[in-house]
């Protein structure tokens, strides 16, 4: 008897110290060289330099001539956005593209707030840096690090940023901003060699911050963002006090999750889903499978042979124009494919639109953007940051155009210290973009009912959240 509960305590035991290993565990990443040729067997420059959006004659007129030889195709009859950009819309965009939109004048909005460049693994890392002005005597702001996704960049957090450096409270902490470009996008430089993905971006961004004097802060992230900005955390947590993302795809299935699939539909309450889990979750099986191929097709593309494509939209500024703003139309809302201008223009500007294709088109990044894709599913999906918990204090905002959606339940699968999990009102993917250009007010659902505020003010209180439960 003595034998046998010495064996089962002994079992216990390393039960509970494999449990604790695995609890413990944090993500690794080595050092990379991401620059030409061999790393060199010199230290690493360290410098920051000051870094400004500029544009020529020179590059205007190639644009400018580029639009003028564009070749038109006419969209089928009835087709709206169901087969891709509309054609005649197009025609519009690009007109005004070609007798309106003023680059110049965007440059210099782009230059509003102070750009910078450092090097870091061999390649440049572009950043933007906003300070808050009139800070209160003996307090200090709050590092804060936003991260966009594709094919975003950084402009989109442009209508946040006097949010968070610009309280219109005292009371309200106030933040240091800094917004980068993904190596590969913007004004980034491009890895060199294969096997750029979020985790190594990660460990760049981290690197960023420290070299910033940062020893401690805060994430936020969208889309490729959001990934970016978990790994972050998984690798640094005892540097990311807090983390906040607009986008939680869910990490691997676990038992709770396909319990929750296969009952959750008959037994929703069992699983804490809503009205809106439910419609999200179970859509008719041909809805299921059609959306997947109708909204899916760019991934395979970029996730197999990016280069192949992305040279036509290197070489066409029209071509990417339809590319890009084609997501900004369904991705901000599902129903916008059926209107013949896709929408775009009631939730955005056609200068806020064309800002974010000029960076692409200037920067020459469209293909480097898109190999992001390939260089993270190209390993498949079982990688060991989508095995690991993140413990970092995290909050969530749900979007319900969210081109994935995430109930409360999975998202605290993978994100155990999860904080605050709010369903938004309205908002799709570009939620940052589209809802600060929109300027609706909306009340949260975690909100008391007559507590209203703006969906990027959300996400702003969302993350004061976050700092005051980790302060606790």
């Amino acid at each position: 008897m003595y034998k046998e509960l010495a064996v089962a305590l002994g079992l216990g035991a390393v039960v509970a110290l494999v449990f604790l290993k695995k609890r413990k565990s944090v993500l690794k990443a080595q050092d990379g060289w991401w620059g030409v040729g061999a790393c060199p067997q010199v230290p690493e420059d360290d410098s920051i330099h000051p870094f400004k959006v500029e544009t020529t004659s020179e590059e205007i007129e190639d644009l400018h001539r580029r639009l003028d030889q564009t070749r038109s195709f006419p969209s089928l009859e009835d087709s709206q956005f169901n087969y891709g950009f509309n054609s005649k819309y197009l025609e519009k965009v690009v007109s005004y593209w070609r007798n309106d939109f003023n680059w110049r004048k965007q440059v210099d909005k782009l230059n509003k707030y102070p750009h910078f460049k450092t090097k870091i693994e061999g390649i440049d890392i572009h950043y933007v840096h906003v300070k808050p002005n009139n800070l209160a005597e003996g307090t200090r702001a709050v590092p804060l690090m936003m991260v966009h996704g594709w094919p975003g960049s950084f402009y989109e957090f442009y209508g946040i940023i006097p949010l968070l450096t610009e309280p219109s409270s005292p009371d309200d902490i106030t933040f240091e901003v800094i917004c980068p470009s993904i190596p590969g996008y913007g004004f980034s430089e491009a890895p060199r060699k294969k096997g750029f993905d979020t985790v190594c971006a990660a460990h760049i961004f981290n690197k960023l911050m420290k070299r910033l004097g940062f020893n401690q802060y805060y994430v936020q992230g969208g889309d490729w963002g959001s990934l970016i900005t978990t790994n972050m955390a998984q690798l640094e947590p005892n540097a990311v006090k807090g983390l906040h993302i607009n986008f939680a795809p869910p990490g691997q299935a676990g038992l709770l999750m396909v319990l929750s699939i296969l009952f959750g539909r008959r037994f929703p309450k069992l699983f804490g889903f809503t009205e809106h889990d439910l419609k999200r979750l179970f859509p008719t099986m041909e809805k299921l499978v059609v959306d997947a191929l109708r909204e899916t097709g760019y991934m395979h593309i970029q996730s197999t042979k990016p280069d192949t494509a992305g040279r036509g939209l290197n070489d066409s500024p029209v071509g990417l124009a339809a590319y890009i703003l084609e997501k900004f139309s369904t991705w901000t809302h599902p129903e916008f494919k059926n209107l013949e201008d896709g929408g775009l223009e009631r939730k955005y500007s056609l200068d806020d639109l064309l800002t974010n294709v000029m960076i692409y088109w200037t920067s020459r990044c469209i293909i480097s953007s898109m190999r992001f894709y390939k260089e993270n599913f190209g390993r498949g999906l079982n990688q060991p940051h989508a095995k690991l918990p993140v413990y970092v204090p995290t909050g969530v905002a749900s979007f319900p155009n969210e081109v994935m959606h995430s109930p409360k339940l999975w998202v605290t699968q993978k994100y155990h210290k999860l904080k605050t999990y709010t369903p938004m009102a309205r908002g799709g993917h570009f939620a940052a973009r589209q809802q600060n250009t929109e300027n609706a007010t909306i009340t949260s659902k975690n909100e008391s009912n007559d507590k209203k505020t703006s969906p990027t003010k959300s996400i702003h209180m969302l993350i004061l959240r976050i700092m005051v439960s980790n302060s606790h």
